[in-house]
Order: structure tokens, then C-alpha cells, then sequence
């Protein structure tokens, strides 16, 4: 990663009211110009603006034309496995309509890259309770089989990242996150067999996209976690491509609670 100066950098965070969105937007708050999108959004103002991404006109009208970076948090409460039909049509919109949308805007525009929040949902197939079924850290060069809906939309969103990184050479950071909670010291204890393994800790989020907002990787996959003990998915590559380090574990985050 080439050291710059990345203060002026303006980030869009579509779907930014969200857990991920508020953790991003407290840790960015010295370091980026933030925009946030969100249908969620109930007081208007210069940094925040109601949007509904399902409606292209008007995702385009509202994202600035000198943005740098679009980040796609679009989320909707998980289901679970397959889902009937009028709740899989919702689904498709939040998950599958809207990112296209994102990443058109990103064309139409002239902004360079998009960041997608995609899921370790994408690959939940290999792995029960937090712990990977494979004997060993599940990596991205692992079949990406999904239990759900949820995670077969996500990884169709990777792949028309991918689809608008090849034809139009849009830079696209695919994050398979972890398990991120915004109220960490007491949300951890919610399910923690599962969560002390899955575990994404806040700052670690933070840094975990700020590399990815300021890296030279043009297109690829990344699993996001901390570095806790038995963690089901390996993010060497996340490591060793992005400069992503672990500072906060579950471990940390529970001794900190005792």
C-alpha cells in the first residue's frame, strides 16, 4: 500500500445506518469526508440522506460526483435457509438489485471503486458453531456452497463485482466479514461458543476496510476476522494483500469484560 494523503478522500456509505455503517462512520470521523445513503435515515442533512438503492435515479441523484470510494453495507435481517417467495423477492432487491445498482452508479459516475461488506454466510456450508468442517481455516479458494438465501446473493454480488471490474476495470473489495456487533463488551456474550471464534471486534473493522478503501488491489476476495483462537476462516491473504493487522480480539474483548 503507497503512503498518501487520504484526509479529503470522500466515502459513500450506502446502507451506512447499519451496525457496520455506525462502527465505520465513528472510527472514519478524523479521517475521511462520509456521506451516508441510507433508507434508514430520518434527519436529513449534509451527510446524511434518505435513500432508497433499490431505485436507481434516485441512488445516482444523491451520490456525490466527487466521491472516491463507494462501500455497499446494504443489509436485511438474515432468514433462515431458503425462504418463501415474497420474502426471497425482498431479498433480491436489497441484495441483488440494489448492488447492481451501486456498482452502475460507480460506472456512471466516474467513481473508482466500490467496496462490497459481503459475508462468511457465502461459504456457511463449511462451517457449524464457529468452527470450519474442513479440518483446517476455510480460504476463498474453497467452493463458496451456502446453507441460505443470504449467502448465495451475497456471493452473486462478488461476482458481478467482478462482471463490472472486467468490463469496465471498476476496482471492487470484496469483505467476507466475520461477526461484527457494535455494542462488543456485552453482545459478544449473545452467543459467545459461536462468537469468540467468528469474532470481527470494531476497531478491527475499521482497520479492516480503511485498508481496503486505500489499497492498490484492483479486484479479489477477503475474509475479515480477528485473530482469535480457532477462528473457522483464514485471512492470510487478507494479511499479506491488504496489510490488514488483528489489534482486538474475542479473547481481549472478553477479559476486558471479566
Amino acid at each position: 500500500m503507497n503512503e498518501r494523503d487520504f484526509e479529503m478522500k470522500k466515502i459513500v456509505l450506502i446502507g451506512g445506518s447499519g451496525t457496520i455503517g455506525s462502527i465505520l462512520r465513528e472510527g472514519f470521523a478524523s479521517e475521511f469526508e462520509l456521506v451516508n445513503l441510507d433508507i434508514e435515515v430520518n434527519k436529513e442533512n449534509r451527510t446524511n440522506r434518505k435513500v432508497d438503492a433499490t431505485k436507481y435515479n434516485e441512488l445516482v441523484r444523491s451520490i456525490p460526483n466527487d466521491a472516491d470510494v463507494l462501500i455497499n453495507l446494504l443489509s436485511k435481517p438474515q432468514t433462515e435457509n431458503l425462504v418463501d417467495v415474497a420474502e426471497m423477492d425482498k431479498l433480491v432487491d436489497v441484495f441483488l438489485k440494489a448492488s447492481y445498482h451501486i456498482f452502475q452508479a460507480a460506472i456512471d459516475l466516474g467513481i473508482p471503486k466500490v467496496v462490497v461488506a459481503s459475508s462468511n454466510h457465502v461459504t456457511d456450508y463449511y462451517e457449524e458453531d464457529g468452527d470450519s468442517t474442513l479440518g483446517r481455516e476455510i480460504n476463498v479458494n474453497d467452493y463458496p456452497y451456502s446453507n441460505g438465501l443470504y449467502g448465495i446473493l451475497k456471493l452473486a454480488t462478488e461476482n458481478l463485482g467482478f462482471a463490472f471490474h472486467n468490463k469496465h476495470n471498476l476496482s471492487v473489495i470484496n469483505l467476507r466479514i466475520g461477526s461484527v456487533k457494535q455494542n462488543e463488551e456485552t453482545e459478544i456474550y449473545e452467543d459467545l461458543d459461536r462468537l469468540k471464534h467468528t469474532w470481527l471486534s470494531e476497531i478491527d473493522t475499521v482497520n479492516l476496510f480503511r485498508n481496503a478503501i486505500l489499497s492498490e488491489v484492483k479486484f479479489d476476495t477477503y475474509y475479515g476476522v480477528s485473530d482469535n483462537k480457532g477462528k473457522p476462516w483464514n485471512n492470510d491473504k487478507t494479511k499479506r494483500e491488504l496489510g490488514f493487522e488483528s489489534v482486538w480480539n474475542s479473547d481481549d474483548v472478553i477479559e476486558e469484560g471479566d
